[in-house]
């Protein structure tokens, strides 16, 4: 692997290994089980400040009444501060999103607590909580 100079703009493919290097690095993923109306939520790994990251400085949301799925906002995403639909499949059979306005974003990149409603497929919702 080349060297990469401070400043250098990455490329496409490099930023897209990184970025599923990061997913699966320092990852956890706690099931609390399925039930599409549960309120259980698990619990998330933490950074120092409480807010719930991976090794890369990426957000990993807690998902309420699990079952595979995985919440995270990029490092990339925390720094560009636009807004983002998260695809949460994880290892689940069915997607579900969750749209993160800008301003949310800035709120969950700052450590603040976001919780948003997923999209509905298989018959339920789920609650994301960023913290």
């Amino acid at each position: 692997m080349a060297t990469r100079i401070a400043g250098q703009a990455l490329t496409r493919r490099e930023f897209n290994a990184a970025s599923i290097s990061a997913l699966f690095v320092g990852m956890t993923v706690c099931i609390s089980g399925c039930g599409g109306g549960s309120s259980a939520s698990p619990t998330s790994p933490t950074g120092g400040s409480g807010t719930p990251t991976t090794s890369g400085g990426d957000r990993t949301g807690a998902v309420s009444a699990n079952h595979g799925h995985v919440a995270i906002v990029t490092s990339a995403a925390l720094q560009a501060g636009g807004a983002v639909s998260l695809n949460i499949k994880g290892s689940a059979d069915h997607d579900h999103t969750v749209d993160l306005t800008q301003a949310e974003v800035g709120l969950v990149a700052a450590g603040s607590r976001v919780a948003k409603t997923s999209s509905s497929d298989a018959g339920h919702v789920h609650t994301v909580t960023f913290n």
